[in-house]
């Protein structure tokens, strides 16, 4: 049997016929072109999913199950998108604008970070357990909550931000309205603010030789400066490992997951990155007199995550 999964961002809309062994057969991927009414972009998904099934020599009468994963409050009860920034929905019936373009039976829709959890516990790091959580170290940071096999969405479908449970009190305002935000030191975003506020202190830093420029700024150059023997740098890089391993302490403590897998563009760091980050949270977490701990591993699927997460999401809900 077949499944298709559809990873809708602000960016790209993404499909992909997969097979029960988790690998995948056909790709569409058009253009999400935000912002524009959410009927255009219904078409293109539609449009997306049938690149995927020409690839893959099938048509839906050979598809199991369609599932979407979706950036913001994804109400799985009635298929309304609430809620989405990143591309503009307020209210969008897309479960039924689907169902209606593609011709199929039920639509499953799920968070984006949701599915993309699933997909790491299905074919990814997590495979083989029950509880897991997905950290995203991207623009933001993402997180997924699966318990005993199954999402943790809350009452209201917008449970698990763990990227908005604040580290610092009354510290940098996050783009949500709160102050001290785990987004707002672990993110990409907030590595990359670190950075030029020690480059704009410290101007003899390596880091400006490697940037250039506080424009040309990314995740990778306080981590290069490390490399190069740049105190500076390092500084940086062990400050931004601290936040996320802060981070990773709560969300052990409260939920003691088998597996937390670490993805995102940071995440190509690997033991550069996580190794620093066990110690701190070998040293902070409540439970470390435990025989049994939680392991911190890097993601593997990387953008597919989310497509094989959706494609399954059938299995998961009915």
């Amino acid at each position: 049997m077949y499944y298709l999964g559809i990873d809708l961002g602000g960016t790209n809309i993404a499909t992909a016929v997969v097979n029960e062994q988790y690998e995948i057969m056909g790709r569409g991927k058009l253009k999400t072109r935000c912002p524009r009414p959410a009927d255009e972009i219904a078409d293109d998904i539609a449009a997306a999913c049938r690149m995927a099934l020409e690839e893959a020599g099938l048509s839906l009468l050979d598809v199991e199950g369609v599932g979407a994963g979706i950036p913001g409050t994804v109400n799985k009860a009635t298929g309304i998108i609430e809620y989405s920034n990143n591309l503009g929905f307020d209210q969008v019936p897309l479960q039924k604008m689907l169902e209606e373009r593609l011709g199929c039976g039920k639509v499953y829709l799920e968070n984006d970070a949701n599915a993309a959890a699933y997909g790491e516990l299905l074919a990814g790091a997590g495979k083989g357990c029950e509880n897991m959580i997905a950290i995203t170290l991207g623009t933001g940071v993402g997180s997924g909550i699966i318990v005993d096999g199954k999402i943790i969405s809350g009452v209201n479908f917008a449970g698990g931000e763990l990227g908005h449970t604040v580290i610092v009190k009354d510290g940098v305002l996050c783009t949500c309205g709160r102050r001290g935000c785990w987004e707002s030191y672990a993110s990409a975003t907030g590595l990359i603010r670190l950075t030029k506020e020690a480059m704009e202190a410290h101007p003899d830093s390596k880091m400006w030789e490697l940037a250039g420029s506080l424009d040309q700024v990314n995740g990778r150059t306080a981590f290069d400066a490390m490399r190069a023997g740049d105190p500076v740098g390092t500084q940086v890089a062990h400050d931004y490992m601290d936040y996320v391993a802060c981070g990773l302490v709560n969300c052990i403590n409260i939920f003691q997951p088998d597996i937390i897998c670490i993805g995102g563009g940071i995440s190509k760091e690997g033991e550069t990155l996580l190794a620093p980050i066990r110690k701190y949270v070998e040293a902070e977490r409540y439970s470390k007199h435990s025989a049994v701990q939680t392991q911190l591993k890097t993601a593997v699927l990387g953008n597919d995550a989310g497509i094989i997460g959706a494609a399954f999401l059938k299995k998961l809900y009915d």
